[in-house]
């Protein structure tokens, strides 16, 4: 089972403090580049006031623990860091108090798990930081840790934060999981429901939750307004979804797999079915908070989706010289686009390339849903041995793809009697994980400096 690990800035971070969730591909990336296919395709309120960095000032204390400014400062570094540096200062204020938040909670997590008797060692959080090193900052550990520092942050705010991730997910293990259970009728109904729906449309989806009450209410949705106008201006969705929301999703940037729209809240489900692959619906009223949704992608339940087939594709590439007009670049690519159309399939890729000069790359295991949306339904449309519209541009070259060959994707299967009660097991902690940090702040004994 996975558990609802809490909040994390630092985009980077996700899947190495504790076990790693499978996260599902998408065509594009959080950063908008377009994923390599080896085609060479071508890319189309400030409330702690300064705080001198040699001064360790209290923020606040957390049942005698402190949290400093500097602890504030380093987390918030990463954020920065994770929306690669492009936070405006207003939007940093607002940060910072949401980092403390987090911070608290952390700490209260951290405390609990402790309480319990559940300690997390040394060479536990040193062996985590390296993975974080290696395997997302690119950069051996010491080199790594220049870094942060070079960046604001430290080892140390990692390091904690992923204690307070381990902590958090050992203690509902132990705590919450055992009084969890999903009988077998709970699952057939699931069952059933989805051979019922067979056919229909399901999103892929994340989401921020923001909880609410009725005398905050209106904060909260401020805060929400603010956070779509900050992913529309570049911001990563994912990352947001880590520092802000407070659904168990939110250790894995939101994500909610794939859903049908009878599976949400009604006011989602009408919001999800209104909104086209790419965009972002929100802030949505629903049970005690906010959501914000962003629909990563779209396909029929339990139907194999075309885009899944694999492509065996040949593409040819011809470049231009920096003296050549923009005319003369049109006439040779509409030419070589003609030759393209009607050479006769695959066979004759090698011919035609020596004729203009072109590069020849082949690539047999292409998923068409890995290629750019505009390639993709070109190519579902091509049959085999015939020729893409030549498409780029002067300055990057003009390329054609051949289609040689194409594997249907199989058909979709349905998921298993145990991935589904496994998937209701966890909403289940994730509702309990939720009620139990709430109690944890209720009791709490929190002084603010």
């Amino acid at each position: 089972m996975k558990f609802p690990l809490r909040r994390m800035s630092f985009a980077c971070l996700i899947g190495l403090a504790a076990t790693a969730s499978p996260v599902l591909a998408q065509t594009v990336g959080d950063d908008g580049s377009v994923p390599n296919t080896g085609l060479n395709l071508p890319s189309t309120l400030s409330t702690f006031g300064k705080v001198e960095p040699t001064l360790r000032k209290a923020t606040a204390i957390i049942n005698g623990e402190i949290i400093t400014g500097t602890d504030v400062d380093q987390r918030l570094a990463l954020i920065v860091l994770a929306n690669g540096g492009k936070v405006a200062p207003d939007e940093l204020d607002r940060l910072r108090v949401q980092v403390l938040r987090n911070l608290i909670d952390e700490t209260l997590q951290i405390q609990e798990a402790k309480a319990n008797k559940i300690e997390i060692s040394a060479d536990e959080l040193d062996q985590s930081f390296a993975r974080v090193a290696t395997q997302n900052l690119k950069r051996p550990v010491d080199a790594a840790a220049a870094y942060l520092r070079e960046k604001g942050s430290s080892e140390a705010s990692i390091k904690r934060q992923i204690h307070g991730e381990i902590a958090w997910s050992r203690l509902l293990r132990r705590k919450v999981e055992p009084s969890i259970s999903v009988s077998e009728a709970e699952v057939n109904q699931v069952i059933a429901r989805l051979s019922a729906a067979k056919g229909t449309a399901e999103f892929n989806v994340r989401e921020i939750y923001l909880s609410s009450t009725p005398e905050n209410s209106a904060e909260i949705l401020a805060n929400a307004k603010r956070i779509i106008e900050q992913i529309r201006q570049g911001g990563s969705f994912a990352a947001y979804a880590r520092q802000f929301s407070e659904a168990s999703t939110a250790s894995v940037g939101g994500d909610l797999g794939w859903v049908k729209a009878a599976q949400l809240p009604d006011t989602l489900a009408q919001a999800v079915q209104e909104i086209a692959v790419g965009q972002i619906a929100g802030p949505i009223a629903v049970a005690g908070g906010f959501s914000i949704l962003y629909l990563t992608d779209k396909r029929q339940v339990l139907v194999a989706d075309p885009r899944d087939a694999v492509l065996a594709l040949r593409q040819m590439s011809i470049s231009f010289p920096a003296t050549a007009s923009d005319a003369d670049a049109q006439a040779k690519a509409t030419e070589f686009g003609k030759a393209a159309q009607i050479m006769g399939g695959c066979g004759k890729v090698d011919e035609v390339a020596g004729k203009f000069g072109a590069e020849v790359v082949d690539n047999d295991q292409v998923k068409v849903r890995d290629l750019p949306g505009a390639l993709q339904q070109m190519l579902l449309n091509l049959q085999v041995g015939q020729a893409t519209p030549p498409f780029g541009s002067k300055a990057e070259g003009v390329r054609v793809l051949v289609l040689c060959g194409r594997d249907e994707p199989a058909s979709a299967g349905d998921p298993s009697f145990d991935q589904i009660m496994a998937k209701m097991e966890e909403e289940k902690v994730s509702k309990r994980a939720q009620r139990y940090l709430r109690d944890l702040r209720r009791d709490a004994v929190i002084d603010y400096r």
